[in-house]
């Protein structure tokens, strides 16, 4: 089975692992993933994370969008990866945010996106 074959029959599910692995073999931060399925068409999962500076912001998008070319033939679109505060990856089925820490907090897209049971725990955790 080649890398694009392979790719058209992944589930979203494995795509999602995949992109957590990468992530956390980069050493990103602070990783949620949020099920989109049934609450938005732009595809299954989202998953937002941070990066320590702009550079490792770019250094995960980038390592992450080559996995998913490799492993699973899937051209990801990337926007925001020369400017390194948030770096936008869209491998259609999951969504991918990569920010700078306090980029994160200002734009706040898990407020966004999260049911109040899931943010309220979120909260609890942060106290």
């Amino acid at each position: 089975m080649t890398a694009h074959t392979l790719g058209a029959d992944a589930t979203s599910e494995e795509i999602l692992a995949r992109v957590i692995s990468s992530l956390e073999d980069d050493k990103a931060e602070d990783v949620v993933t949020i099920d989109l399925r049934g609450r938005s068409s732009i595809g299954d999962y989202m998953v937002i994370c941070s990066g320590r500076s702009s550079r490792q912001v770019g250094a995960i998008a980038e390592n992450l969008s080559e996995r998913l070319k490799q492993e699973f033939g899937r051209i990801c679109k990337v926007e925001g990866k020369d400017q390194g505060d948030w770096v936008l990856l869209d491998s259609a089925d999951v969504i991918v945010h990569v920010f700078r820490p306090e980029v994160r907090d200002f734009y706040q897209l898990e407020k966004m996106w999260m049911s109040p049971s899931v943010d309220s725990v979120l909260l609890d955790d942060d106290v």
